[in-house]
């Protein structure tokens, strides 16, 4: 499936093992966003204000944008970005370079095999202000506009891999999962939580969930699924699964053979 910014997606093959996820590729956690687990992956990026209570143990680099809180240790197996205002409540430990902004507390302190770089924006930002200012009082408006806009077309473009987990902005993943758009699990994977989510759900043949499923969409679940839970939509459509729990929307198709624990209410049939 194509990227989407409104879907929380769980690659293929991805484990939740107790209180670890194990994800074979990279990991995006949009701004705003709390996770509640460890995290083991090839590369670690999470946006503004994100939260991450639990360890970040990465093969290659990390980069964690302005204001994010930390609650553990960061391993990171190449280079780390770590943005102003960023709190890490544990130790940093990093075989490649270091950047790291200004304002950023490491409450453990940090090991780094490679150059590290320590940011102090505010001297370049009071420069190209008082420039902006004194284009401006000369009635340069067109090339303040034009600056302004090289500005924010430079901003850097981070490739990530082919295989990756992202959760949206404003989510967050736990005992409970509160999902700020869809949810997409891939096939033969393990996840933990009860979740709650705006939009629809599709489950990928063979994966196992641990926790409730409630959409204010749709629902698909597809041959082999288990879910350890309740499911709740709009349409549910079940292939050949084990449900332990209640199924519960306004239609539903289940197939003959699935097994459903728990009741099945479907408002129109």
């Amino acid at each position: 499936m194509g990227f989407d910014r409104k879907t929380y997606i769980v690659p293929d093959n991805t484990n939740f093992d107790g209180k670890t996820i194990r994800v074979d590729g990279d990991v995006v956690v949009g701004n705003a966003c709390t996770v509640d687990f460890n995290i083991e992956a090839e590369r670690f990026f999470a946006g503004e204000r994100a939260k991450i209570n639990g360890n970040i143990t990465t093969k290659s680099d990390v980069r964690i944008d302005l204001f994010s809180v930390i609650n553990g240790n960061i391993s990171c197996g190449g280079n780390a970005y770590i943005a102003d205002g960023t709190e890490i409540n544990g130790k940093l430990s990093l075989k490649g370079d270091l950047d790291v902004g200004d304002n950023v507390e490491i409450r453990d302190g940090f090991e780094a095999k490679g150059w590290i770089n320590i940011r102090s924006p505010i001297p370049m930002v009071i420069y190209v202000l008082l420039y902006l200012l004194e284009l401006l009082k000369r009635g340069h408006s067109e090339e303040v506009e034009r600056i302004l806009q090289e500005l924010d077309s430079n901003e850097d473009i981070i490739s990530i891999s082919e295989k990756y987990f992202f959760l949206p902005n404003s989510s967050s993943i736990g005992n409970d999962c509160a999902i700020n758009g869809r949810l997409h699990i891939g096939k033969n994977c393990v996840v933990n939580g009860n979740h709650k989510v705006k939009g629809n759900i599709v489950v990928e043949e063979g994966s196992t969930i641990y926790g409730s499923l409630k959409a204010s969409g749709n629902v698909t679940l597809e041959n082999n699924v288990k879910v350890e839970g309740n499911v709740e939509g709009e349409m549910i459509k079940i292939g050949l699964c084990n449900i332990a729990g209640d199924v519960s929307g306004k239609k539903i198709e289940i197939f003959k053979n699935a097994n459903v624990l728990g009741v099945v209410k479907a408002a129109e049939g």
